[in-house]
C-alpha cells in the first residue's frame, strides 16, 4: 500500500464493502465461514532473536551528519512504491539509495522521517506491519503475506535497523499536520510529496539531494567491502562467460547476458545496470543491451557487466576478449593503445589529484595514438583542444561508483568533476576506442572493432587500488587467462 491510499485501505474492515474480487478470477467471494476460518490455527511466528544489520553502525553515523547538515528541520526520505509492469503484475522492487543507504533497509513504501529534537534529530522509520490476519488482508490482498512472503514485524524491524519504527499507514496525516521547515527526496513516493506540497520547495529539496549524493563521495570501511564483494562476484561472472562462448556462438549474445545473470543472482541481489554482450560492431555502441546479436569467432566480445551485492553496492567492469581466443594483429594494436591509456589513467589516480587528471592522461594516450596512426591530422595539443579525438573515444573516461553504477551523480560540479580524490573514493576507469562500421574515414581493417577496458579503482591513502586487478588487462594475459578458463 502506498501512502497515497492510506484513507483507502486495501483490506476494509468489516464495516466497509467487501474487498473488491480480481474480474475474472474463479471464487465470486469469500463465505463467512472460511473468512472466520482463516483467522486462527496459526502459529506465533514472531523472530526474537534478531541482531542488528552489518551496517547498523554506518547507517547510524550517516544518519548523524545529515541531522548536523539540517539542524531543526524535518527530513523525509521515502524508499518509493512498487511500479506496475504489466496488468497486476510489479517490477522487481528497488528502494531508493538515499533511503537504503541511510537504513539499511529495502522494503516498498518505507519512509524515513528525521523529526528536530532538541539540538539534534529523532529518527523514525515508516513501514508496513506484518499483513493483518483479523481482516483477511494476509491472504486476499495481493500484497498479502501468503501471495509475495512475509514482511518484517515493527518490533522486528526495529532490532534489525536500529530505528525505531512506525506503521505508514499512519504517515501521511502527520506529515499534513507537521510544521516548521521540511525537506523531502523527490522523486521517489507521490503520496509523501502529496502531503508536504504546501511545505516543501523544489530547491530546498534540492540541497538535501545534493548534500545525500555528496555525501556517499567517500567510501566508510562497510561499503569498500561490499563493492569488493561485488567485483569479485563480477569476476566469477566473467570467467562464467568465457566457459561458455562455445554456446554463445551456437546461440547470440543473450546466452553471455543469461550466463553472467545468474552468477549475479546466485551471488548478488541483481546486475547493477544493464549488461552490455556486444560481440563485433557492437562493440561500437557504448550502450548496447539488446544483445540480440551473433557471437563469431574471429570477432571480439566487449562485456561491460557488474554484481549488485544484496546491499545494493555494484560493480562495474568492461572486458573486451576475442571470440576465439587470440587477438588478430588490428585487434591486439587497437586493444594494447586502450591499455595503455587505461595504464596512465589509473597512475593519475591518487589522493590530491584533481579527479579530471585521469581522464586527461588517458585521453592524451588515445590521441596520441590516433595521430601516430594517420587517423586525425595533429599535432596532438590540437585535437585535445578541438576534442577532435572523440569521433573514436566520445564517453568520458570514468566515475563514481557505489550503490548507484553511475554514483553520486547529483553532486556540485565543483565538489565531482571538478573537486580533487580522497582516499575511499571508488571511481571507474574506462577508456575505449570505437571505429563504427560505416565510418569511412578509417581503413577498412579498424571499422567494426570496439575495445573497453574498464576497472573499479579505489583511491587509498598513498595511492590506488585495483578492487578489480583478478582479472587480467593485457592482450596477452588476456588470452592466457581465456585458455586456461577454457581448459
Amino acid at each position: 500500500m502506498t501512502v497515497a491510499e492510506e484513507l483507502t485501505p486495501a483490506i476494509p474492515d468489516e464495516s466497509e464493502e467487501p474487498i473488491k474480487q480480481r474480474k475474472n478470477g474463479l471464487y465470486p467471494g469469500v463465505s463467512d465461514e472460511l473468512a472466520e476460518n482463516m483467522k486462527s490455527g496459526w502459529a506465533d511466528t514472531e523472530l526474537r532473536d534478531l541482531e542488528p544489520i552489518a551496517q547498523a553502525a554506518e547507517t547510524a553515523a550517516r544518519r548523524a551528519a545529515l541531522s548536523a547538515r539540517f539542524p531543526g528541520e524535518r527530513l523525509v526520505i521515502p524508499a518509493g512504491n512498487l511500479k506496475t509492469r504489466s496488468n497486476d503484475t510489479e517490477y522487481a522492487f528497488r528502494a531508493s539509495v538515499e533511503y537504503a543507504w541511510l537504513t539499511g533497509n529495502q522494503t516498498e513504501d518505507g519512509v524515513l522521517v528525521l523529526e528536530p529534537r532538541g539540538e539534534g534529530h529523532e529518527a523514525t522509520i515508516y513501514l508496513l506491519p506484518r499483513s493483518d490476519r483479523e481482516n483477511g488482508e494476509f491472504w486476499l490482498d495481493g500484497q498479502g503475506e501468503l501471495w509475495v512472503g512475509r514482511r518484517h514485524s515493527l518490533t522486528e524491524a526495529e532490532r534489525l535497523y536500529g530505528i525505531p519504527a512506525s506503521d505508514v499507514r499512519e504517515l501521511p496525516a502527520k506529515l499534513r499536520e507537521a510544521t516548521g521547515p521540511v525537506r523531502v527526496v523527490r522523486g521517489h513516493d507521490a503520496g509523501v510529496e502529496a502531503a508536504l506540497t504546501d511545505k516543501v520547495t523544489a530547491e530546498r529539496d534540492e540541497e538535501l539531494r545534493v548534500f545525500l549524493s555528496e555525501a556517499r563521495l567517500v567510501k566508510d570501511a562497510f561499503e569498500i567491502g561490499e563493492l569488493q564483494k561485488a567485483v569479485d562476484s563480477t569476476v566469477r561472472g566473467f570467467e562464467d562467460v568465457v566457459k561458455v562462448l562455445d554456446k554463445a556462438q551456437a546461440t547470440s549474445e543473450r546466452y553471455i547476458e543469461g550466463t553472467f545473470f545468474l552468477r549475479a543472482r546466485v551471488e548478488g541481489n541483481d546486475v547493477g545496470y544493464g549488461t552490455i554482450a556486444a560481440a563485433g560492431p557492437h562493440a561500437c555502441t557504448l550502450h548496447w543491451v539488446r544483445n540480440d546479436g551473433p557471437v563469431r569467432s574471429g570477432d571480439l566480445l566487449l562485456l561491460d557487466a557488474g554484481v549488485e551485492t544484496h546491499t545494493y553496492y555494484t560493480a562495474d567492469v568492461t572486458r573486451t576478449l576475442p571470440v576465439n581466443g587470440r587477438f588478430s594483429e588490428i585487434q591486439r594494436k587497437i586493444y594494447d593503445a586502450v591499455y595503455e591509456a587505461q595504464e596512465a589513467g589509473i597512475a593519475a589516480v591518487k589522493p590530491g589529484a584533481k579527479y579530471r587528471d585521469f581522464h586527461d592522461a588517458a585521453q592524451r594516450v588515445l590521441t596520441e595514438k590516433l595521430v601516430e596512426w594517420g587517423l586525425v591530422e595533429g599535432p596532438v595539443e590540437r585535437v585535445l583542444e578541438l576534442g577532435l579525438q572523440r569521433r573514436w573515444t566520445l564517453h568520458g573516461t570514468g566515475h563514481m561508483l557505489g550503490m548507484d553504477v553511475h554514483d553520486c551523480a547529483a553532486a556540485r560540479t565543483e565538489t565531482y568533476v571538478d573537486g580533487v580524490l580522497e582516499p575511499g573514493m571508488c571511481l571507474t576507469v574506462e577508456p575505449g576506442l570505437y571505429f563504427q562500421a560505416d565510418d569511412l574515414t578509417v581503413p577498412e581493417e579498424y571499422r567494426g572493432i570496439g575495445v573497453r577496458i574498464e576497472d573499479d579503482i579505489l583511491v587509498t591513502e598513498d595511492g590506488n587500488r585495483n578492487l578489480s586487478a583478478a582479472l587480467p588487462r593485457r592482450s596477452d594475459e588476456v588470452e592466457a587467462w581465456m585458455a586456461s578458463v577454457k581448459g
